[in-house]
């Protein structure tokens, strides 16, 4: 407020909450300093604290002084509307609904609409012009303005423009507007599985309003809902819709279902659709039916895992490989690819190497990769790549490369990681260098990058400056002990970790365990159960999970819901009943372990503490699954593996992590991982020692460094 400006004493406390409220906005950020800090950007702190102390000071001000405020009921009532407008902003920062650097145009937009408010004019005109989270806020202040059910149809459109998933499951208020039936083709190019199910309620507001569109697109989906197995159907849509197919050519494959479909016929269509919608990728043109819920890639990756994958992992132990590879017999060259590429999450080590040898034996008597991957259109071929350095198998697939060509698909290999709407192709070349042995191949990766970091420098490119410099940095510590990570980017160790970092503020160390109910599951636990020392842990059994607690040295207290029936969901109301006890009692995870495939992973991440430090994992399940594990847990350390994790090993990873925590030691990464290798390579069990060389400690998960450093990284920018 002004210093001339008197406060009559009838609101003077109005004044005082504001005030109060405005204290709050300070300290939401950690420290009350007169400054409110949401950035690393210092001009963004200035703007965002000159926002919500002198601006909303000057709105105080205004509904003061002003003659068009002339009650003191009225002026009351303005007050209470800026004391909303700030509540609203702090409870949204803290609940990570709305990004605080939009203070400035929060509270623009909220003086606009407060003295439309007051002339009684609409406040429609002004929420067009605002991102939706503002909005959204804004507008619920003002609910009794005349123009606030507009604002509510532009708030609609705006919502359903960032999330077209959601538009069916709340078009039901909006079904007679005019804009409904353009809205119902927007949530069909994202989710035709989605409007299949809502065309198929035909009596419902949004069944009636899907089956009265006439756009071409909808009304094939329409049919589609009336037809059985429909969702064999999705992942032709596009060529269906352009005469390329037709439904009944496909129902010769399909058959009646799931019992009489010819898979191999129904996975070599797949393939050969997916490779022609790769080559409309490429040209900006994405299919409507390629991504989503039973779109092209998933329904690929679907039946690759039923029908090849899982066949050849439940054979593991048959020596006889023509017994065990038998899946792959009808498969071409490309659709073996397919089946490599999109069995990441699943493939076990030695059903990719017989996999890999057969696509390199179906490539012909001179194998040529470089003819290969221009055959599928380069789809994947990062995915391909990265699995191959992995597995070691990539030395055999550049000797398929006449040497001009390696050298162009290792120069392709780093390209335009920028231009993709994710990081997943940056995290997989990531991924890829830290199993490469070959010393010149690995100066080759590193020589791509830094030309691509300063191209990106000439042409002002900061999110390619950022990811080729950091991906260059990552490369350069993971050849040289001399550099430090940690310092050079910017993130927390990922050397090692101190106890005190994990304990809670009562002294605890709080573990919580995920199994699952399958036969692994059951199997897996008996083991994790026998691990614990009596003598040094108290184990209480109770309904639905166990609880461990530590009897010497530091409180470690463990908590892992029982594997019950998996098939009745038990093992999943378990987990669900522990996440709720944990929270209710005040027990927040600091470590997280992972028991189960792959499969399973999702289930855990739904429930996954954000207060986890160290997480530990089978395989991560790829990009997808990492990138979800570091938004809920930014700073986590990750331990996991390029395949399934193994009992044998996850056993005494978890034994000596509790001995190390127990004890109250600083958990050193590299210290561990010698110590645990040289009782690995002591086993007489081949597959033990295999197996632990695909575990990966945090220092060398160069993928999740690469996420937390981008993260971190685009901050500041």
């Amino acid at each position: 407020m002004s210093d001339s400006t008197v406060i009559p004493i009838q609101r003077q406390r109005n004044h005082e909450v504001i005030r109060e409220e405005q204290i709050r906005c300070d300290k939401a950020d950690g420290k009350l300093d007169g400054m409110i800090k949401v950035s690393g950007n210092e001009e963004i702190n200035l703007q965002v604290t000159d926002a919500i102390m002198r601006k909303v000071n000057v709105l105080n001000d205004f509904i003061e002084t002003t003659n068009k405020v002339s009650t003191n009921n009225e002026k009351i009532r303005q007050l209470n509307y800026v004391h909303d407008v700030l509540v609203n902003f702090r409870t949204e920062w803290i609940s990570k609904k709305l990004s605080p650097v939009l203070a400035p145009m929060l509270i623009d937009n909220f003086e606009k609409l407060l003295k439309a408010n007051i002339d009684s004019a609409s406040i429609a005109p002004y929420i067009k012009d605002v991102p939706y989270e503002i909005g959204r806020i804004n507008t619920e202040i003002f609910k009794s303005n005349k123009g606030y059910s507009e604002s509510k149809k532009i708030l609609f459109l705006k919502y359903c423009a960032l999330n077209p998933d959601k538009i069916l499951s709340s078009i039901r208020p909006y079904v007679n507007e005019v804009f409904a039936d353009s809205l119902v083709v927007l949530a069909c190019l994202n989710s035709p599985k989605q409007l299949y199910n809502y065309a198929s309620a035909i009596n419902s507001p949004e069944g009636k309003l899907i089956h009265r569109n006439t756009d071409p697109t909808v009304k094939l989906i329409v049919k589609l809902s009336q037809t059985t197995n429909a969702l064999f159907y999705y992942p032709f849509l596009d060529d269906i819709l352009k005469g390329k197919q037709s439904i009944d050519s496909i129902k010769k494959i399909v058959g009646d279902g799931e019992s009489t479909v010819d898979t191999v016929a129904y996975f070599k269509l797949l393939v050969k659709t997916e490779i022609s919608y790769q080559q409309r990728l490429i040209a900006n043109d994405t299919p409507v039916a390629m991504f989503g819920t039973n779109g092209l890639r998933e329904m690929l990756q679907k039946k690759a895992f039923q029908h090849f994958i899982s066949p050849i992992n439940e054979l593991h132990e048959q020596n006889n490989l023509a017994i065990r590879m038998k899946a792959l017999d009808p498969l071409s060259a490309q659709e073996i690819y397919y089946v490599i590429v999109l069995g990441e999450n699943d493939i076990y080590t030695s059903s990719y190497k017989h996999s890999f040898n057969r696509l390199i034996q179906k490539m012909g008597a001179t194998p040529r990769g470089d003819e290969l991957l221009l055959s599928v259109n380069l789809d994947f071929f990062r995915k391909f790549i990265k699995m191959a350095a992995n597995f070691n198998q990539l030395d055999v697939f550049l000797k398929t490369l006449p040497p001009d060509k390696s050298t162009v698909l290792m120069k392709a290999f780093v390209a335009n990681l920028d231009k993709s709407n994710n990081l997943e192709d940056a995290v997989d070349v990531a991924d890829s260098y830290s199993s490469i042995k070959d010393k010149e191949l690995l100066q080759t990766i590193l020589k791509n990058v830094s030309y691509n970091e300063q191209r990106s420098t000439k042409e002002n490119n900061t999110r390619g400056r950022v990811i080729y410099n950091l991906l260059k940095t990552i490369f350069l510590s993971s050849d040289s002990s001399n550099v430090d990570l940690t310092s050079e980017i910017g993130i927390p160790s990922i050397y090692s970790i101190d106890n005190k970092y994990l304990i809670d503020e009562k002294g605890r160390i709080i573990q919580q365990v995920f199994f699952y109910g399958d036969d692994d599951g059951k199997t897996n636990y008996t083991g994790f159960i026998n691990s614990f020392s009596t003598k040094d842990w108290k184990i209480t059994p109770l309904k639905e999970w166990v609880e461990i607690k530590s009897l010497k040295g530091k409180k470690v207290w463990i908590y892992a819901n029982l594997p019950l029936n998996s098939d009745k969901n038990l093992d999943d109301t378990a987990q669900a009943h522990l996440t709720h006890y944990l929270k209710k009692n005040d027990l927040s995870p600091s470590i997280v372990i992972h028991r189960g495939h792959s499969y399973w992973l999702p289930g855990t991440l739904a429930r996954m503490a954000g207060s986890a430090k160290i997480i530990l994992l089978g395989s991560c399940g790829g990009y997808k699954n990492l990138n979800q594990i570091l938004t809920i847990c930014p700073d986590a350390h990750i331990i996991s593996t390029k395949e399934i994790g193994k009992g044998d090993i996850n056993r005494p990873i978890i034994n000596y992590l509790n001995q190390s925590l127990v004890s109250g030691n600083t958990l050193v990464w590299k210290d561990m991982w010698a110590a645990l290798t040289k009782v690995f390579y002591a086993d007489p069990n081949k597959d033990v020692r295999e197996s632990w060389d695909d575990y990966i400690p945090p220092y060398k998960n160069l993928g999740a460094i690469f996420l937390k450093a981008y993260n971190k990284k685009m901050e500041t920018q």
